[in-house]
This record gives C-alpha cells, sequence and structure tokens, in this order.
C-alpha cells in the first residue's frame, strides 16, 4: 500500500469545493447529499479522496473522485 499524501482542498476553485461539500454520501445516515464539514484532501494509491464529517451526524464520510487532470 502507498503512502498517504496530503493535498490542499482549499486549492481548488469555490464552485468545485461547494460541489465536493454538498453531493455526500453517508453511510451511517444512509443519505445522500447531507454535507460535510471540516474536509481533508488527500491521495492514495493513486486515488484521491476527501475525508470529512456529516453535517447531519457528525460520523466521518468519505467521497473518492474520479479525476483526470492530465497529469
Amino acid at each position: 500500500m502507498n503512502e498517504r499524501v496530503d493535498r490542499d482542498f482549499f486549492s481548488r476553485d469555490a464552485e468545485e469545493q461547494s460541489a465536493f461539500l454538498t453531493h455526500t454520501w453517508c453511510n451511517a445516515c444512509m443519505e445522500v447529499d447531507l454535507g460535510m464539514t471540516d474536509p481533508i484532501e488527500y491521495e492514495q494509491d493513486g486515488t484521491v479522496f476527501i475525508e470529512g464529517k456529516c453535517q447531519k451526524c457528525g460520523q466521518t464520510v468519505t467521497t473518492e473522485l474520479a479525476e483526470d487532470d492530465g497529469e
């Protein structure tokens, strides 16, 4: 397993940040689009993730990003 590499979520433009923080799935609440707070972005094994807390219940929610930035 590759090491987790922190990334800067806040370097994304405001519209993109808003979309990632709004369009979420909480496994605890079993509901979509409850929202996320305290986002942390990181890359692990070539996949980018945004992790935060569900706005409804406070449990950890993780979004896997499918990025194609040409790198």
